[in-house]
């Protein structure tokens, strides 16, 4: 039976949120003292796929990227960008072609 609501990839959001501090420079020792945690363990499982950011880190990565908690997250929602910058949108429209072209 086919799900009709959102559902969350959990192994290509953490290649997401990998990609992504990989982008802005940030390492896993950066991410695990932003956000306080004990070890990094939970970020690397993140990356596996093994589970997800809880809502509070979520919150506390989309703050420290300076992005919507949605472009972190993938799943089979579609992403509206319902931002004012035309150059955010832009890069928002590459970026989706990215995806939907490393997934073809």
């Amino acid at each position: 039976m086919k799900r009709r609501y959102p559902v969350i990839d959990i192994a290509r959001t953490g290649q997401n949120i990998k990609r992504i501090m990989q982008i802005k420079g940030l390492t896993v020792k950066d991410i695990q003292e932003f956000l306080e945690l004990s070890t990094p363990q939970s970020i690397y499982h993140w990356f596996d796929g093994r589970n997800l950011p809880t809502i509070d880190n979520l919150y506390a990565l989309s703050d420290l990227f300076h992005l919507p908690t949605d472009v972190l997250l993938i799943g089979n929602r579609k992403f509206e960008c319902r931002c004012q910058s035309e150059m955010y949108q832009r890069a928002y429209l590459y970026y989706e072609r990215l995806i939907e072209l490393k997934a073809g």
